[in-house]
């Protein structure tokens, strides 16, 4: 039934497909299903290497057998100050940390990004993070070190003590000119390759192609960046 929860049957064909090599947009087709819902049914059970069925439907059992206990005295939920669905914002945040997840980055450093994006003051301290994803202080600080590295949060001092880590739409046009300039030592180093293995050679000729097609690559990347930062912005393009 699409829409709805996945039934074990269907899980059943996940590991299947799985174990035949398809690909999340292949298998969802058989179902009936958006790529996204496999995709994210796959990465919070395991991964492609380790998804197994029957153990996906007994941990989504546990999951919402959870979220459907209320402990006496528990204070009741905070209404959102929008109106919006909870669970749906529960599921799309799921959806955004698998997306991350698909893209290279670790699963603690995808929740914290994810959940970062879906605050609306687009920022928390390392005690929130802890409390809301119930993981080590260890783990966000490492996370958060890893993502400042990259560009991809900042962090900004909160009543001249604690820390914020911060994310906004400026972070990805830094985080893309990072993307760029790592480029660029893939290109420097390959044309080193290229004098080492000699121009002639199919090593140096390999070499070649990849530093060519990097550097205009990078080329487009870089000019697209400042385009669209000067766009959404507001800004005037840097020369």
């Amino acid at each position: 039934m699409p829409g709805g929860r996945l039934s074990q049957q269907e899980r059943q064909q996940i590991a299947a497909g799985l174990a035949d090599g398809l690909a999340y947009a292949e298998i969802a087709r058989g179902l009936g299903r958006p790529t996204s819902t496999v995709t994210r049914e796959v990465m919070r059970n395991g991964g492609p290497t380790a998804y197994r069925a029957e153990m996906a439907h007994r941990a989504t059992e546990r999951r919402a057998h959870r979220r459907k206990r209320s402990p006496a005295g528990a204070p009741a939920a905070t209404p959102d100050a929008y109106g919006r669905d909870p669970e749906a914002v529960r599921e799309f945040e799921e959806s955004f940390t698998t997306s991350f997840i698909e893209s290279g980055l670790p699963r603690t450093m995808s929740r914290i990004l994810a959940c970062l994006y879906v605050s609306d003051s687009g920022g928390m301290t390392a005690a929130e993070l802890v409390r809301r994803l119930q993981v080590s202080p260890a783990s966000v600080s490492k996370s958060i070190a890893f993502l400042e590295s990259r560009a991809l949060v900042r962090r900004e001092r909160q009543d001249n003590r604690r820390e914020r880590y911060v994310v906004d739409l400026d972070l990805w046009y830094q985080s893309m000119l990072a993307s760029a300039r790592a480029n660029d030592r893939v290109v420097a180093v390959a044309r080193e390759g290229v004098e080492v293995m000699g121009v002639d050679t199919p090593a140096g000729q390999r070499l070649e192609s990849v530093a060519r097609f990097m550097d205009h690559v990078t080329h487009d990347l870089i000019r697209s960046t400042l385009q669209w930062r000067s766009v959404l912005f507001l800004t005037e393009p840097e020369s």
